[in-house]
């Protein structure tokens, strides 16, 4: 199995513990000099991440999570490039 690590940014709360936000996954060098970092969203703040090497569990939510489709972002069901083609080019 490839060793894995789980990227996150630590989200500072006032009178609460801090919370881990798991925003990607980086995978070691096979010389082991380096890693390749892949961010699904960018760290605020301080622009601290923490690399945590990745459990089994943690490995298998993460592949299970990128088998699931694109979550539409907006309100136009992802037709937006369909209106655009028709109204503007006959």
């Amino acid at each position: 199995m490839v060793k894995r690590y789980t990227v996150y940014t630590i989200v500072k709360r006032d009178k609460k513990d801090d919370f881990w936000l798991n925003i990607g996954v980086a995978f070691p060098h096979d010389d082991g000099k380096g890693f390749n970092v892949f961010l699904q969203a960018l760290p605020l703040g301080d622009g601290k991440i923490v690399l945590r090497e990745a459990d089994d569990k943690t490995a298998e939510a993460d592949d299970n999570r990128r088998d699931d489709p694109p979550r539409n972002q907006g309100h136009d069901n992802g037709r937006r490039d369909e209106r655009r083609q028709s109204s503007g080019r006959r």
